[in-house]
């Protein structure tokens, strides 16, 4: 039987073992996960250092992409984080520049689901470095903060459970058989019919995480209480894919011009890849319905953007009419778009100069595929700022949705008899 006194000394022998310093243990580094992407090239136990590189094949997109988990760490140590860029040439042979790899702060996460930034890094030439203290024994860093497919079946379905007029999909399969998850806002007990319909759609390239978290504050804006919300979701469907590339964004690679080509070079009479496929068949049998009003395809850009940017249509497929809708839209945006991230007037356009498959980028085949009234169009997002983290991207897509309920406050479609 224990006495009083036993049980006194075994609890004073507990708070003494707890009050000890915990020893700092092996950092050991790992990327098996969904979206994971990093070789290991060093890790210093004495000085508690790590330098990876991007792992992604190149035949799977440019290797720019990095994302990995650090475990062993000592609550409250700090560590420090080295990148080199990947020296894989790309799939067509030329060399990749280290900037798409080399952000000047790095995301990290200490529970792989809410990321922040480190502070500026350190830049020599193709190898950056960053030093962050951390306050857990395990966290992750990424080139930009994480979305993979789990990420986007949970939005889905979190706000298919929550909002009545949120209906989660499946898109398609993919290639490699995994799902591609969707979901439609329509309000129930509305006529379908007329009723507007908005396409918005992010990662056709894998590696550009931030379109994802555009999109989902876009949706879950439109989906608020916001009167112009409300107001928009009484006469508009909305349609929303948070990552196209689901295989490439699952496996860690960059999706980028991959072999053959990308999901965004893909928009033909013969599309290879089952998302394009899907989304082509949905978009033209809006448009028959004469429903489509509009396409918004989201990217991040290149690392010296420090604006988000739209590209528009080119002379080659615009009209006055498309021109006047694109700017009007534009045009709102802007005014929506100030702070943090103050929407560039620069409007560049993807035509034959851009890219010899310059037909085949979504946005191009929307405004050569649907009626005059439909706007298309890409929203660039900068990821190498320091507002270029969840928050500041969801604020742009409130912003983007603001903007798409203030445009639409009237029905773009012309009367039938006039289209």
């Amino acid at each position: 039987m224990q006495t009083a006194g036993y049980r006194l000394s075994s609890l004073i022998l507990s708070l003494l073992l707890l009050a000890l310093p915990v020893e700092a243990g092996e950092l050991v580094v790992s990327a098996d996960f969904p979206g994971g992407s990093a070789e290991v090239l060093k890790v210093d136990q004495r000085t508690r250092s790590i330098t990876v590189c991007p792992a992604g094949d190149p035949q799977f997109g440019w290797p720019c992409w990095w994302y990995f988990k650090v475990s062993g760490v000592k609550p409250g140590e700090t560590l420090t984080v080295s990148v080199d860029a990947s020296t894989l040439k790309q799939a067509n042979g030329s060399k990749l520049s280290a900037n798409w790899a080399l952000p000047e702060r790095a995301a990290f996460s200490l529970d792989g689901k809410t990321w922040k930034q480190t502070g500026p890094g350190t830049r020599e030439k193709d190898h950056s470095r960053w030093i962050q203290q951390v306050d857990a024994e395990q966290a992750w860093f990424a080139w930009g903060p994480a979305f993979v497919p789990a990420d986007a079946q949970a939005l889905v379905d979190r706000l298919s459970r929550k909002h009545e007029d949120v209906t989660a999909f499946e898109l398609c399969k993919t290639r490699a058989g995994r799902s591609v998850p969707a979901l439609v806002v329509s309000q129930a007990g509305k006529n379908s019919d007329d009723r507007m319909v908005i396409w918005i759609q992010a990662r056709q390239h894998a590696w550009e995480s931030g379109g994802s978290w555009v999109g989902r504050g876009c949706i879950e804006w439109a989906v608020s209480d916001d009167p112009l919300a409300v107001a928009l979701r009484e006469k508009v469907d909305i349609y929303y894919v948070p990552i196209m590339d689901i295989d490439n964004v699952a496996t860690g690679n960059g999706g980028k011009n991959q072999v053959p080509h990308d999901h965004n070079r893909d928009w033909s009479e013969m599309p290879r890849w089952n998302a394009v496929q899907a989304a082509m068949k949905a978009l033209r049998q809006f448009d028959r319905q004469n429903r489509l009003v509009m396409f918004v395809d989201l990217h991040n850009p290149g690392a010296s953007s420090k604006q988000p940017f739209f590209y528009i249509a080119p002379p080659e497929l615009n009209t006055p009419r498309r021109k006047a809708q694109q700017d009007a839209f534009i045009a709102v945006c802007r005014e929506e778009m100030q702070e943090p991230l103050k929407l560039d007037r620069s409007t560049p356009s993807t035509g034959p100069k851009y890219d010899k498959r310059w037909k085949e980028i979504s946005s191009n085949w929307v405004r050569s595929a649907t009626r005059e009234h439909v706007v298309g169009i890409t929203l660039e997002t900068c990821w190498n700022t320091p507002h270029s983290q969840p928050q500041g991207y969801l604020t742009v897509g409130q912003q983007l949705g603001r903007g798409i309920a203030r445009y639409l406050k009237q029905d773009p479609r012309p009367s039938p008899a006039l289209d």
